[in-house]
Order: C-alpha cells, then sequence, then structure tokens
C-alpha cells in the first residue's frame, strides 16, 4: 500500500499535538496519511504501554489515518544506531510516501531529537539501492520521498509555511484527547505533569491561534523545510 504522507513521532500523541490539524484536512482531502511512532510512550509519568497503544488507536479513527504502527523503540533512549535506522527505511520502502513529517531537530526532548536525526538519515539512505533492508523476507526495493518537512514540538522556529487549520481544530482536539490517561482529569490519582495540568489544552490552543494569526487565519500549524520549496506564482494569486 503506498501512503501519500507519512509521519513519524517519538511518542504516541505527539503527532496529534504538533499536526493533528494537517493530518485531518489531508485525510478529509481523500489523501492516504500513517502515523509511525517510535516509542511507546512506557517512560511517561502517567499511563501504561498497552493503555497508551489503545489511546492511540482511538485518535487514528478520530484522524481517519490509514496506517498507525509502533516501532517499539525504548521510550527514552532512541539512539541513532543502524538497527534503529533501519526500521525506519522499511517503513518508508514498505509506504512509499510522497512526503514525510518528523520532529523539528532542535528540541526540549533528547527522543524528539534524536528521532529527527533519524528521519532524516533514513529518508536520504531508503534511496540507495545497496542499503539492503528487508519485509516479509523479500529485500525491499530503494525509494526516496520528495520532501521532508518538520513539525514545532516544545523550541519554535521561523515557519517555512503554516496550514490553516481552522476548519479540522476540534478535530484536532478530539485526537489529543483520545489521550485520556495523559491530560488533565481532577479524577485521576496519578502523579500531576506539565501536560495533565488544567492549563495544557489551552496552551495549545493558544499556539494554534498564533499561527493562526500569522496567516489571518483562526487556527494554524507551522512547519519548517531545510530546502526551498517550488512556487507555482499562480497560487499566490
Amino acid at each position: 500500500m503506498n501512503l501519500d504522507v507519512l509521519v513519524f513521532a517519538a511518542h504516541p500523541d505527539d503527532a496529534e499535538l504538533s499536526m493533528g490539524g494537517t493530518i485531518a484536512r489531508l485525510t478529509s482531502k481523500g489523501k492516504k496519511v500513517g502515523i509511525i511512532d517510535f516509542t511507546q510512550g512506557e517512560m511517561g509519568t502517567r499511563g501504561t504501554p498497552i493503555l497508551r497503544l489503545k489511546e492511540a488507536k482511538r485518535a487514528a479513527v478520530a484522524l481517519k489515518v490509514t496506517v498507525r504502527e509502533n516501532l517499539h523503540i525504548p521510550d527514552g533512549n532512541i539512539e541513532i544506531i543502524k538497527e534503529n535506522l533501519d526500521k525506519v527505511i522499511c517503513e518508508i520502502r514498505k509506504y512509499k510516501p510522497t512526503i514525510i513529517f518528523a520532529p523539528y531537530f532542535n528540541d526540549r526532548h533528547p527522543d524528539h531529537i534524536d528521532a529527527s536525526i533519524i528521519v532524516k538519515k533514513a529518508m536520504f539512505t531508503s534511496g540507495l539501492t545497496k542499503a539492503v533492508t528487508k519485509f516479509n523476507g523479500k529485500i525491499q526495493k530503494a525509494y526516496r520521498p520528495k520532501k521532508l518537512y518538520y513539525y514545532m514540538q516544545t523550541y519554535t522556529f521561523e515557519p517555512t509555511f503554516i496550514v490553516d487549520i481552522t476548519k479540522y481544530f476540534e478535530i484536532k482536539m478530539k485526537s489529543v484527547k483520545a489521550y485520556k490517561s495523559q491530560f488533565h482529569n481532577p479524577k485521576s490519582s496519578e502523579p500531576e505533569s506539565f501536560i495533565s495540568s488544567s492549563k495544557f489544552m489551552d496552551y495549545i490552543s493558544a499556539r494554534a491561534s498564533f499561527y493562526g494569526f500569522q496567516i489571518r487565519k483562526e487556527y494554524g500549524e507551522p512547519f519548517f523545510c531545510e530546502e526551498a520549496l517550488e512556487i507555482d506564482p499562480n497560487n499566490l494569486i
């Protein structure tokens, strides 16, 4: 199965928090989108790996993604090693996405940084014929997506472009709230964390509002690309 878009995330809920609105906009137009989580988020303050996998499935349904997979790399220890690189290459060659999204490479969380580096290396290496990977016992064909785009997590950047998610903001928030174990629940007996505070959802909304303002829309999601982007001047009018 070929996908239009493949989103890589270090932890379950990263993709939803950072670009859930963009994913919803893509799938609403019939695009086939996949999300690949590196870890099960087992080092998180709240929840369990099994619970978070169930929550990830619910979020995937909300966003109408075609594929949701987990690489089962240890949370808190996403090493930049050949084993992990090959796992990502295998996913790229398996689904042959036109474009890829990954965490921005400068971030507070080391897992986000390492996942970003691995995805960039994997995207290049997946196009090399002599870099051999197998799926179901068969050697995969070399394949390289057209572009790699980075989504924003903790640290900000000057966006290359911003996607209007005004019509899809509620779907984004529905996908985020699918992770009930992670966010505010006054009845929860688990330890408090930054993202479980009652204000965290306000922060998510405020960021979307800020980037929406930059493009004169209600809500937006920012992205960064290291390469120059080709633009049809007719689309500027």
